[in-house]
């Protein structure tokens, strides 16, 4: 499997979970909408990084990485990567609350439309973000 392979691949099930999130959503059941966005915007980011040549870290919150290699991204999707590493670092943040909750934390009852809605639009961003600098590469001249 190649490099390329490894990130389409990625790029792939990043599409899937970003698909499930709007039934989800319609299901009310927003606690998973912020668990499997954060799974959407870390395979996206992880494929990203992959198609640059970055092996990614096997921890969840690549935001730091994208940042620290941003001179290996294209210049036209370089004004992205703030954001998107923001994103990345507020979904990882709410990664384990969502899921499991605490004592004092209980996901179907802490999260609601609005932070659905925002989980959403992250995972959506960081989607379209890895299918320029996948797909996008494919139409590139090398300088």
């Amino acid at each position: 499997m190649t490099t390329l392979e490894l990130a389409e691949s990625y790029l792939h099930k990043a599409r899937v979970r970003l698909r499930l999130l709007a039934g989800l959503r319609a299901d009310r059941e927003f606690s998973d909408v912020i668990r499997i966005a954060q799974e959407c915007v870390e395979l996206a980011l992880k494929a990203s990084l992959r198609q640059v040549g970055v092996d990614p870290p096997k921890w969840h919150d690549v935001g730091p990485v994208l940042i620290e290699n941003a001179h290996l991204f294209p210049e036209d999707v370089r004004p992205e990567l703030p954001g998107i590493a923001e994103s990345s670092a507020s979904l990882r943040r709410d990664r384990e609350l969502s899921f499991y909750g605490d004592v004092d934390f209980v996901p179907t009852r802490e999260y609601g439309d609005e932070e659905a809605q925002a989980a959403i639009a992250a995972a959506d961003r960081a989607v379209r973000f890895a299918s320029m600098v996948i797909e996008g590469a494919r139409y590139r001249v090398p300088r």
